[in-house]
């Protein structure tokens, strides 16, 4: 079979049952049990003295293993195309999660047409922090926020580690993602057995973040914002999901950031934006389009340049 077909089929078969299907909650999930691992090795390891070493041998460890064991069974399933295909398709599907947020998302807005309780149950689904007290507009920023974040973690970073290492590189950047979402906190738990994981996320998601933001842009339209990004983008806690919110915030012409409960600890986050206004459904439906308008050219982007690395 064409290298061509075994390399883009996979891509553009995958993205069409995540837009149809998103994550397979009745089938058995490779993030799943990538959780299930970590969460084994977290509470044998987390303990004791050289948390710090302990936690970055298990971050490393994942990652490398995930990485070669996948490009050991496609390795070996080389000689059969079709089942190649199949393959490629399956894990690249896993490693996909546009669909599935933009859903919860939807749901939040429709949720608090209801109740603001209804709301707050709806977005803790989709948010780390504490959801208890948050107001009708803080629940809808929440949820924007996330589906921005997501369009880097969830969608434009896989398919950057893809262009750049093919299946096996996508695989192991959803185990570093796990890691970060599962391990990465500052709190007193975590803080030491899962600060190496947190790094490593910091460096695989920064180029991604970076190119979620420019394709978000490009996707409004409004190139003019670049600026408006660099600038807020930076201020941002964390080195990268300030750019993808940024460009929402630019979008939309609101404000991000601000105080967030975690845990029980209130911890204050830079603003992203200016525009301090009520956030509507209007809102939301804007931002899906450009979710999915961003989403479209990151595939058809990174095909392109697998094809080129090949």
């Amino acid at each position: 079979m064409d290298v061509i077909i075994i390399t883009l089929l996979p891509l553009f078969l995958a993205w069409m049952l995540d837009l149809i299907f998103g994550d397979p909650a009745r089938l058995p999930h490779l993030i799943v049990y990538f959780g299930k691992a970590i969460a084994y090795f977290e509470h044998r390891l987390n303990k004791g003295k050289h948390r710090v070493a302990k936690g970055a041998c298990v971050a490393i460890g994942l990652i490398i293993l995930s990485f070669f064991l996948t490009w050991g069974l496609l390795d070996l399933i080389t000689p059969w195309p079709w089942l190649t295909v199949i393959v490629k398709t399956a894990l690249i599907f896993y490693c996909l999660a546009g669909t599935t947020l933009i859903r919860e998302v939807r749901m939040v807005f429709l949720a608090l047409d209801k109740s603001i309780e209804a709301g707050r149950r709806q977005v803790a689904r989709i948010v780390g922090r504490d959801t208890a007290q948050l107001s009708e507009d803080e629940i809808r920023t929440a949820a924007l926020e996330t589906l921005s974040e997501n369009l880097s973690d969830g969608v434009v970073a896989p398919l950057f580690w893809f262009a750049l290492l093919g299946v096996p590189g996508m695989v192991a950047y959803k185990m570093v993602n796990t890691l970060d979402s599962m391990i990465g906190y500052r709190n007193k738990r975590y803080k030491d057995f899962g600060c190496v994981a947190a790094h490593i996320d910091d460096i695989a998601n920064y180029i991604p973040a970076r190119l979620t933001a420019f394709l978000m842009v490009i996707a409004a339209g409004k190139p003019g914002l670049l600026s408006f990004v660099r600038r807020f983008g930076r201020q941002h806690a964390s080195p990268n999901s300030g750019y993808p919110e940024a460009a929402l915030a630019g979008i939309l012409d609101c404000r991000f950031g601000g105080p967030h409960d975690y845990f029980g600890e209130t911890v204050d986050k830079p603003y992203i934006g200016t525009t301090d206004r009520p956030l509507t459904t209007t809102d939301m439906r804007t931002a899906v389009r450009i979710n999915r308008i961003a989403e479209t050219l990151a595939i058809l982007t990174a095909g392109l340049a697998r094809l080129l690395m090949i």
